[in-house]
């Protein structure tokens, strides 16, 4: 029906119903805090800060591991009151303006902004990789409030001779949120000095996915495998997710399907590394590394190694959100208690029950079922 994941979300974001305000040249009001960088026409992207002035609190608006248990239609309300500004600039060109959307992306709190943009800003995006937002526009000139910068990243920022995978990990091992370690990374906050530049934002949010996820498996593959299948469950937004660690060594597929959510199509995406990892970028996108991220960290706290089925569903009402979406939901997947089983077939047979496309059609497509059909 579609030639492609990209060709099949272009279409459902088209039928996504979106109001914006009307707005004018100048704004006063806050950001997050939070910083855009685009990707079109790289190696120079416009970059600029997300900035509403609606709500009391805005910093919520922008930190998406407080958004489970909220309804997207709320999630996606809030996000198009976020006006972007749009500053175009060469990706290693750290002048003026850049450093002050590093302090932005730096800053502890919410911080107030004065923006005056060439023209009104109009329009939306809604996207399944990044955060929703509304109007946007050129950006002229802006001025900010006071910016207290977080302790932890101004010194990663300041210490030019810290690889940015290490700044990282780092970070999130001192439990900064990912958000905040992704919008810092994307304005080139950290690494060593001559390789500093800035990273799209959708792109900075797959690569912090996968640095992290891959520092975890590396530990993982350290641990004794679990001894039972365990399968978790979480549901909401729309979608459903499953997930299936089976007794055997690090090994992860992810399984997506989108079910008839605009009409009578169901489409199936997947994508499967073995033990030693996967060289090439996964087909279906970031949720691939976002879902693989949050299993490694169950396996990490339970130091355990496992093979991991990743089953995620989404039907009629979803809206694409971000990858957060994905993240956390696996997240809120493994905080749930485990059905516990003896045996695969067990395991499989309770998963059955808990998937509505045809379990045929998941075989069809699956590495991990194909060498263990029931």
């Amino acid at each position: 029906m579609y030639s492609s994941k990209a060709n099949y979300l272009k279409h459902l974001y088209s039928r996504i119903p979106v109001k914006t305000m009307v707005l004018s040249q100048h704004m006063e009001g806050l950001t997050p805090p939070s910083v855009f960088v685009g990707r079109e026409g790289y190696p120079k992207v416009n970059i600029g800060p997300m900035m509403t002035t609606i709500g009391d609190n805005v910093s919520i608006m922008d930190k998406p591991e407080q958004w489970s248990g909220k309804a997207a239609e709320d999630i996606l309300s809030f996000r198009i009151q976020m006006v972007r500004g749009k500053y175009a600039v060469k990706v290693k060109d750290f002048n003026t303006f850049v450093q002050n959307m590093q302090e932005i992306a730096l800053a502890k709190h919410t911080v107030n902004l004065e923006a005056q943009f060439t023209k009104i800003p109009t329009g939306h995006y809604v996207d399944e990789e990044v955060h929703p937002y509304g109007p946007s526009a050129p950006i002229q000139d802006v001025k900010t409030g006071n910016i207290k910068l977080e302790h932890h990243m101004e010194k990663a920022y300041y210490d030019t001779d810290l690889l940015s995978k290490d700044a990282v990990i780092a970070l999130y091992k001192k439990g900064l949120l990912f958000s905040s370690i992704q919008k810092a990374f994307s304005t080139g906050a950290f690494g060593l000095e001559k390789n500093r530049k800035l990273v799209p934002t959708r792109w900075s949010i797959t690569a912090v996915d996968d640095m992290l996820g891959k520092h975890l498996i590396s530990e993982i593959k350290n641990y004794h495998v679990i001894d039972s299948f365990q399968v978790y469950e979480y549901e909401a937004m729309h979608n459903r997710f499953v997930v299936l660690f089976m007794p055997t060594v690090w090994q992860y597929e992810f399984l997506e399907a989108f079910i008839k959510v605009f009409g009578n199509e169901q489409m199936l995406y997947a994508d499967w590394e073995g033990h030693n990892g996967r060289k090439t970028y996964a087909g279906m996108g970031g949720c691939y590394y976002s879902a693989r991220l949050a299993a490694a960290e169950k396996l990490r706290s339970i130091k355990k190694q496992a093979g991991v089925l990743v089953f995620r569903e989404s039907y009629r009402g979803y809206v694409p959100l971000g990858v957060w979406l994905i993240r956390e939901h696996v997240r809120a997947a493994m905080k749930a208690q485990p059905k516990i089983f003896s045996d695969y077939q067990s395991a499989m047979n309770y998963v059955r029950t808990k998937i509505d496309l045809p379990y045929h059609r998941y075989v069809s497509s699956s590495k991990m079922l194909k060498n263990r059909q029931i």
